[in-house]
């Protein structure tokens, strides 16, 4: 086999005192999980590193992660989802003015495309939700609305502060997905108002539009530097 006798046993001994190491880190992980179950392995690796000195065991993070892994006491992560967007309504959908085609409508300047979107954020208490309304060529947030629900009226004082701070006269397409508070006959009533167009994404998926997806998610230090340079 191209190794000789002491090299297999010498090979044998590691094996045994990486797996006695191995289940001394288990039994230590259980005991520290018993009291706090959903800490996490990096910072369990620091709660532990005095008593794996202590017991002459030399580990670092990442092989801790490896017997943990192994052992099935790795925390899975748990993605926080709540949904904003309700597609399932009687009111009109609108086309959509944005889609890849012979007559697909591209920004070539300001106050031209508008992209509406809410999100929510999560605070010490309850998370609340964060209204924006976003220009598609500067990328600016021209308005934007932090409400506690998902009432019509709250997620439009996005679009009103954002009207309230338009510049100019020019074509504007309003562009969402199509829940219904956009298609709402309360939020509707804004675009002719103001001679707006409406333009809504195809389906239930907000992500299908490159625009729409790249605009969804802007952080909250995002829109404190709009209201800083609006």
């Amino acid at each position: 086999m191209g190794h000789s006798r002491q090299a297999y046993y010498q090979h044998r001994v590691r094996q045994a005192r990486r797996s006695e190491q191995a289940r001394e880190v288990v039994r230590l992980a259980q005991a520290e999980r018993m009291r706090q179950p959903r800490v996490g392995t990096r910072k369990l690796h620091c709660m532990l590193r005095k008593s794996l000195q202590d017991a002459g065991i030399k580990m670092g993070r990442d092989a801790v992660f490896d017997v943990l892994r192994n052992a099935g006491l790795l925390v899975p992560n748990r993605r926080a989802y709540h949904k904003t967007t309700d597609s399932h309504h009687r009111f009109r959908r609108h086309p959509n003015l944005l889609k890849e085609g012979q007559h697909q409508v591209q920004a070539t300047g300001c106050e031209q495309v508008w992209v509406a979107d809410i999100t929510y954020l999560p605070t010490d208490g309850k998370f609340v939700y964060l209204s924006l309304v976003t220009d598609a060529y500067s990328r600016k947030i021209v308005g934007w609305h932090v409400h506690a629900s998902l009432q019509t009226e709250e997620v439009a004082q996005a679009m009103k502060m954002a009207l309230r701070g338009r510049r100019t006269h020019q074509r504007l397409i309003h562009h969402s997905d199509r829940g219904i508070q956009y298609c709402s006959t309360y939020y509707q009533a804004l675009h002719p108002r103001h001679g707006i167009t409406c333009s809504m994404t195809d389906g239930y998926d907000c992500y299908q539009k490159r625009l729409h997806s790249s605009l969804k998610m802007q952080t909250p230090d995002a829109v404190h530097r709009a209201s800083l340079t609006g």
